[in-house]
C-alpha cells in the first residue's frame, strides 16, 4: 500500500513538471492553417531573369543573393518562385520578424504579461529595429538573461530556454532556420558567446522563403488572431514617400527606394530591414494601385553598402508581375 502510494506521488509529480515544462513553451493555435503555397513557373522564369540581370550587370554574383517571391492576389493558390530559396544566411535584423510573432503569439495567450514597457520594446524592436529592445524582447520570450557563462546542466537548461522559439516554429512547420540569438551592435560576450559557440556556431538564420512565408502569414492574418496580426502589420508599415536622407532607413533604402524611384503614388509597402558589415536583406510586402499584392525577400551577402542591388531586383519583379497582369 505505502509503496503504491508513493508510485502514484511520483507519478503525479512527474507529470507536473512536464506540464510546467510544456506549458513554458509557446502554443500552435489548434485553428492554425499553414498557407498554401504553389510553385509557379511563371514566376520563377521571372524570378531568374530578375538574378540573371543583376548579374550580368555586374551588380552581385550568383551565389550571393538569394530571393523569395509569393504572389498574394489570390492567398488561396500562393503561387510563389525563389532563387537559393532554402540557402541558411546571417538575417541581421531580419530576425526580428520572427521575435515580433513569437511574443504576440505568448501575449495572446497569456504566457507573458503585457505592460508598457514591454510595448515600447515591441515597438523599438520593429519601427526602429532597436537591437537593445530586441535583446530586452528575447529575454522575455525565453525566459533567459545576459550573464556570466554557465557549464553542464545549467547551461543545457539555459539553452532549451533560450531554443523556445525554434520549436515554435517547428511546430508551425517551419525549417531551416535558427531564431535564438540576441541582436547586438559589436560583440556577444559571456554566455551569449557560449551559446553563440555552440556545436561549432549557433548563429541566427533564415531562408528566404521562410521569411517570406511568415510575412505572408503576418499579412493575411494566420499566424495570430486578427487583432494581433494588424498590430504587427501595423508596426512594419513604411511610409516611402516621406523624404529621408538616411540611406538605411527601412522605408527608403531598401525595397522603398524602387518604389521612389518609379514615382508609384498610392503604392503602399510593409517591410523589416536588415544590415551589418557584410549584409543587406529586405522583407517587403508591396499593394500597388493596380492590384498588385506581393512579398518580396531579398538577401545580399558581400554587398553591404551597395544600395542598389534591393531596389534594382524588385523593379525588375514589378515589371515583370505587371506584364503578367496584363
Amino acid at each position: 500500500m505505502r509503496a503504491a502510494t508513493l508510485f502514484f506521488l511520483v507519478f503525479v509529480l512527474a507529470g507536473a513538471a512536464g506540464a510546467q515544462k510544456h506549458s513554458v513553451d509557446i502554443r500552435v493555435p489548434s485553428a492554425y492553417q499553414r498557407l498554401n503555397l504553389r510553385s509557379s513557373a511563371t514566376l520563377q522564369a521571372m524570378i531568374d531573369e530578375a538574378v540573371r540581370k543583376l548579374t550580368t550587370d555586374k551588380l552581385i554574383e550568383a551565389d550571393k543573393i538569394a530571393v523569395t517571391l509569393i504572389d498574394l492576389r489570390d492567398p488561396a493558390q500562393a503561387p510563389t518562385a525563389s532563387y537559393r530559396g532554402d540557402e541558411r544566411i546571417y538575417p541581421a535584423s531580419v530576425i526580428k520578424l520572427f521575435y515580433l510573432a513569437a511574443i504576440e503569439r505568448q501575449l495572446e495567450d497569456k504566457q507573458v504579461r503585457d505592460t508598457p514597457e514591454l510595448q515600447r520594446g515591441i515597438h523599438d524592436m520593429i519601427v526602429n529595429s532597436s537591437n537593445e529592445a530586441t535583446q530586452y524582447i528575447l529575454d522575455v520570450i525565453t525566459g533567459t538573461s545576459s550573464g556570466a557563462e554557465l557549464q553542464g546542466k545549467d547551461f543545457d537548461a539555459w539553452q532549451y530556454k533560450r531554443d523556445r522559439v525554434n520549436r515554435w516554429f517547428t511546430g508551425l512547420g517551419y525549417a531551416n532556420i535558427n531564431a535564438n540569438q540576441k541582436t547586438v551592435c559589436e560583440d556577444a560576450y559571456g554566455i551569449e558567446h557560449e551559446s553563440r559557440a555552440l556545436n561549432g556556431g549557433n548563429l541566427n538564420a533564415l531562408t528566404t522563403n521562410a521569411t517570406a512565408r511568415l510575412l505572408s502569414e503576418i499579412v493575411l492574418g494566420r499566424v495570430n488572431t486578427v487583432d494581433r496580426t494588424a498590430f504587427m502589420k501595423s508596426l512594419l508599415s513604411r511610409d516611402w514617400a516621406k523624404p529621408s536622407n538616411d540611406t538605411d532607413d527601412q522605408a527608403t533604402g531598401f525595397t522603398g527606394r524602387m518604389l521612389i524611384d518609379k514615382k508609384l503614388t498610392g503604392a503602399r509597402l510593409w517591410s523589416k530591414a536588415g544590415w551589418t558589415s557584410t549584409t543587406r536583406h529586405d522583407a517587403a510586402y508591396i499593394e500597388t494601385p493596380n492590384g498588385l499584392k506581393f512579398v518580396l525577400v531579398t538577401f545580399t551577402q558581400g554587398h553591404a553598402t551597395d544600395r542598389a542591388i534591393i531596389p534594382t531586383l524588385a523593379g525588375h519583379v514589378l515589371e515583370g508581375l505587371e506584364a503578367l497582369a496584363k
